[in-house]
């Protein structure tokens, strides 16, 4: 059956209608489905065609994320023009000749992306890039030359890609510049590329500059430290001046325009708190007009009077935060995507002309009537004096008394991001929202090495992986303790990436502090991390050795045998669950693999599940909801909170695996039987 946004949306409304049946009780919230939490949304990432005529967006086709077109004025007649069956596109742009759209897509989560166009008038599809074992990305489309895009590829040399242009109609491809072993290009309106950037073994960076007879030369050279916070945004639509954010001489990243011919520097935007976010650029000049900064909360500040009216306008619409998806040529019309802590994302059409918003659809309606929870930051102090930007959320109604302070201590679930280089932010979160739903508190921390805080919170972290970085989580649980907000027996670790690193660290490192622990595609040994890793990351390798250890010398190779769980996997003493991507590129099955090996060497229960479809994290939402199954049953049986039971139905449409430990999850074993009688796994030729 095919399933259109409209039959989607009924599904998902349905569910939530139903969610009473499952109520703990009736003095509990009802529990949210987790197919309305983390099944596909109903719309999303909403996009205007440049020259205005069509609306798009990605919606389900037989449940998997398609691009869909509509004529703006109809936006009730929208049609898929993709035809993606198995993973689902999540990321799209349009091309400026107004006709083609293109997007990238992978298989199985490998991440060697391909990019297709396809025409949204005779919906024909092209690989652009049809090549085995290659990667490329979307640099760029251009007003200038807009029959054609601008592409990276590592098809000559695996490490470091070239910058290629391509026709999108007949995917004819030409050279702009063979990559010598830069960390990337800049390039204009023209497809030209007059600036680059190279990595030095410092980990250090110099942005380069074409010279006129084809050779390099450094421009402006950027520390260690700097490289982490500071790099090129663009150039503007002359290609006469260069946008920056720049930590130079200072801590956090500020907004500058430097002239290419001159180097005359212009100070745009500054913060002392938080790095320069985004930037909105004037449609003709390229020029940024307004800016974004994000310390505990984030927001916009005009640059051009101009558009502080609209600015002033939108503040007024109870939009809660917003970003611009889209433009049109002229810069009339704007799509928005808007959302809060309980608001999941709703998009809107802004005519700037008119001064008149438009409502086109919610990410995920099914929500609309479901208990969702607030979400509150706080500013935590680690044990060195550093400001912890975290975020608390309370199970509803939990909080009777105090606003963000439970009346009694609660089971709480520390959720640490990826990266280490990225951040927690305010706004819809559905991990969040699902386990404050299920009885705990939840709370995220930007430890040391998160990125917008400047440059020292950065180099914080550095050789500080399973130490003053752990720290930092620990003490926010020390917080939490004190405030009566966690109950110290009763808390959990949990995250994916380096937050399932982090989760390997805690339970070796500090294993009578977490109740339990979730690790999802983690590393356990940062040695075999950093040799597994892509090649296409080589100019990234130095960073990676500044960071945890450089495994070319003796101390290096000490700090990361140190820094790896793995080598303490002896201490662990309580219940940990393992998801991993059997095509991982980044942290490679291997990794839970030796760690659950040296668990069943000492006797160590631990559970682990495996989604041979998968990547780094599991992008297609059956196996997404399968796993949160999982978890959900590990963490009430950990912690105490409510839960779904797990039927086959919680497994439905994924690829789950489950090597270890089923019998530890309650009615996991019984829901595996039955989804394989189901939906057999197909025997390998």
């Amino acid at each position: 059956m095919i399933r259109t946004a409209a039959t989607y949306t009924a599904l998902l409304l349905a569910a939530t209608i139903g969610v009473t049946a499952i109520a703990a009780s009736a003095a509990e919230p009802p529990l949210i489905p987790r197919e309305a939490l983390f099944g596909n949304p109903a719309k999303t990432q909403g996009r205007i065609s440049p020259d205005g005529k069509y609306l798009s967006w990605l919606a389900p086709v037989n449940g998997v994320l398609n691009v869909w077109v509509a004529p703006i004025g109809t936006p009730d007649q929208g049609a898929a023009v993709t035809k993606d069956a198995v993973r689902g596109i999540r990321t799209y742009a349009w091309s400026y000749d107004g006709r083609h759209l293109v997007y990238l897509q992978d298989k199985g989560g490998n991440e060697n992306y391909h990019v297709y166009s396809v025409d949204v008038v005779d919906k024909s599809e092209r690989d652009l890039t049809p090549f085995d074992n290659v990667r490329a990305d979307l640099v760029r489309t251009s007003r200038k030359i807009r029959d054609e895009i601008l592409l990276t590829i590592n098809k000559r040399d695996p490490k470091y890609p070239d910058l290629v242009r391509v026709n999108l109609a007949s995917g004819e491809m030409k050279v702009v510049a063979e990559n010598p072993g830069f960390a990337g290009f800049i390039a204009g309106e023209d497809f030209e590329a007059p600036l680059a950037v190279k990595t030095l073994p410092s980990s250090a960076e110099e942005l380069l500059r074409k010279k006129p007879d084809g050779t390099w030369e450094t421009w402006i050279a950027f520390g260690a430290d700097d490289a982490r916070v500071s790099g090129p945004i663009g150039l503007n639509r002359a290609g006469d001046a260069l946008l920056l954010r720049d930590s130079r001489g200072r801590d956090t990243g500020a907004l500058k325009r430097i002239e290419l011919k001159t180097g005359t520097e212009k100070l745009l935007a500054e913060d002392a708190r938080t790095d320069i976010g985004g930037t909105i650029g004037d449609p003709e000049t390229g020029e940024p007009v307004a800016y974004s900064i994000n310390y505990d909360r984030p927001s916009w500040k005009a640059l051009d009077p101009h558009y502080q009216a609209d600015l002033d306008f939108l503040a007024k619409q109870d939009l809660g935060d917003w970003g611009v998806g889209s433009r049109t040529e002229d810069g009339n019309l704007w799509v928005i995507g808007a959302g809060s802590d309980v608001k999941p994302g709703t998009t809107y059409l802004y005519d700037r002309t008119k001064k008149t918003l438009t409502k086109l659809f919610e990410a995920r309606p099914a929500l609309a009537s479901a208990p969702l929870t607030r979400m509150h930051p706080v500013v935590l102090k680690s044990r060195d004096g550093l400001n912890l930007v975290s975020y608390l959320s309370l199970p509803k109604d939990s909080d009777t008394h105090s606003a963000g302070k439970p009346d009694k201590p609660l089971p709480l679930v520390m959720f640490v991001h990826g990266g280490p280089w990225a951040r927690d932010a305010f706004g819809y979160n559905s991990y969040h929202q699902w386990l404050a739903n299920r009885g705990y508190a939840v709370l995220s921390v930007n430890y040391r090495s998160s990125t917008g805080f400047g440059k020292s919170f950065v180099s914080a972290g550095d050789m500080q992986w399973m130490r003053a970085m752990q720290d930092d989580l620990n003490d926010a649980v020390a917080w939490a303790v004190k405030e009566k907000i966690a109950d110290p027996a009763k808390v959990a670790i949990m995250g994916g990436s380096y937050g399932g690193y982090a989760t390997l660290a805690g339970v070796t490192r500090d294993p009578d502090l977490w109740a339990c622990g979730v690790d999802i595609v983690g590393p356990s040994n940062l040695e075999t991390l950093l040799k597994s890793i892509p090649l296409y990351w080589e100019a990234g390798r130095a960073q990676f050795h500044k960071a945890m250890g450089n495994p070319d010398t003796e101390q290096g190779r000490a700090a990361l045998k140190s820094s790896s769980p793995l080598y303490q996997a002896d201490k662990i003493k309580k219940p940990l669950l393992v998801g991993q991507g059997a095509n991982d590129p980044r942290v490679a099955k291997a990794e839970s693999d030796q760690m659950v090996a040296a668990m069943k060497a000492k006797s160590i229960p631990v559970t682990y599940v495996l989604y041979p479809d998968e990547g780094h994290g599991f992008a297609r939402p059956p196996n997404n909801i399968s796993f949160n199954a999982v978890s959900e049953g590990f963490l009430k049986r950990c912690l105490g909170g409510r839960a779904e039971p797990i039927t086959s139905a919680s497994l439905k449409g994924s690829t789950i695996q489950v090597l270890e430990g089923s019998a530890l999850i309650e009615g996991l074993d019984a829901a595996l039987k039955a989804h394989v009688e189901a939906e057999p796994v197909p025997k390998k030729s």
